[in-house]
């Protein structure tokens, strides 16, 4: 396993096993998807790694401990044709494989499933950026069996089984759907009248829109650096002359349109994040103000402090007001303060800034955290938790 296919962004891991599934083909690939964790692990449940029918991996669960005894397990279930559930302690002993200064010291729960038609629907919602949950039964109750696979579309609220069938307790929707638009995932069991059901469900929420206006050559190491951390990047140009898309072959999408236009060009919402970065004074001052009047959860300015003080004094001069709370939003100048001068080291403050105020952090050096290094997800559901092994 190369470390390109081992280090890329869990939304390319989807992407992936979005056009294994449209290939012809006649290879049996399987997903591995970390279900649960007992102690500490390097990724959370969740994460996953597509294990290709040639022996390639693309993704990660850990930082290299288990992915090359993944793609051995693998060749069961493509025996089979039927999931599996592997454990693995990397609590062990150093006489023990797993003890070999490899571990992270935690208790490590493995889905293994093959990769088949059944997955389309979370990979359609994906596609379309639609917050799904896929339930995949781990542990049945007589009624269903370890395998079973139903979704649930954060719009609808309602379970759908590819099958068809109705056997899953609806009791299982309202976590499905927190977890959808999250994107968490969790384990969790329930009693039923058929006996006791551990489901694990994993929310796949559509990934956060990065909205970059720019069209300078320090636009580019932004939305590489955000591409990489899973975000839908944007590119916005203003005025033309520009090849967008070729400047910018890290970014999804492009849009070139004016500053006094962005509200009706693009689609602002609580899940947009956006770095205004053009370097032209009226430029930067109209888009801060549209989108300072709108949902978005962040907006990164780019400049010192002086530059916003004017910008202040213009929006005065021009008869522009704001409400109290306005600027909560606002972070100027952009970015967390590491020290670094250079285009990459910049990019890498503003991107660290925005998934801080994504996953609602404070930011600081873990080693004055106390505590678990990732927020453990309450399982909001009576019973939720592991089965019994």
């Amino acid at each position: 396993m190369t470390a390109p296919t081992w280090s890329v962004p869990e939304t390319e891991v989807v992407q992936r096993a979005g056009e294994r599934i449209d290939a012809e083909h006649d290879e049996q690939d399987v997903l591995a998807t970390i279900v649960d964790v007992e102690g500490n692990a390097y990724r959370r449940p969740g994460a996953k790694m597509l294990l290709e029918a040639d022996g390639s991996g693309v993704g990660a669960i850990t930082a290299g401990c288990l992915e090359d005894e993944l793609l051995k397990a693998a060749d069961s279930v493509r025996e089979t044709g039927r999931p599996e559930l592997v454990t693995y302690d990397l609590m062990e002993d150093d006489e023990d494989v797993w003890g070999l200064g490899v571990g992270c010291n935690g208790v490590i729960d493995v889905l293994l499933e093959p990769l088949d038609e059944t997955y389309e629907p979370a990979l359609d919602a994906f596609r379309e950026g639609r917050d799904i949950a896929v339930l995949t039964v781990i542990e049945g109750n007589g009624d269903l069996s370890r395998g079973d696979r139903a979704y649930l579309n954060a719009e609808s609220n309602r379970l759908e089984a590819p099958d068809g069938g109705d056997d899953w307790p609806a009791a299982l929707a309202p976590r499905a759907a927190d977890l959808a638009r999250s994107g968490k995932a969790d384990l969790v069991t329930i009693e039923t009248d058929s006996g006791l059901l551990s489901v694990f469900i994993d929310g796949i929420a559509a990934p956060a829109e990065l909205l970059v206006f720019g069209t300078g050559h320090d636009v580019g190491p932004v939305t590489e650096f955000a591409a990489k951390n899973d975000f839908h990047v944007t590119v916005v140009g203003f005025r033309g002359g520009v090849e967008l898309a070729e400047r910018f072959p890290a970014a999804d999408d492009v849009v070139s349109t004016s500053p006094r236009d962005i509200a009706t060009a693009l689609e602002l919402t609580d899940r947009t994040y956006a770095v205004v970065m053009t370097h032209n004074f009226l430029d930067d001052q109209l888009t801060v103000e549209t989108l300072l009047a709108s949902p978005v959860q962040y907006v990164g300015l780019m400049g010192p402090n002086e530059r916003f003080e004017e910008m202040l004094d213009a929006f005065e001069d021009d008869g522009v007001s704001f409400d109290e709370g306005t600027f909560e939003s606002l972070y100027t100048p952009i970015g967390l303060d590491l020290g670094g001068g250079s285009p990459y080291q910049i990019a890498h403050s503003i991107v660290a800034e925005i998934l801080a105020v994504k996953n609602d952090r404070e930011p600081g050096h873990l080693r004055q955290r106390t505590g678990h290094i990732h927020e453990r997800v309450d399982t909001g559901a009576e019973g939720g938790g592991p089965p019994a092994q």
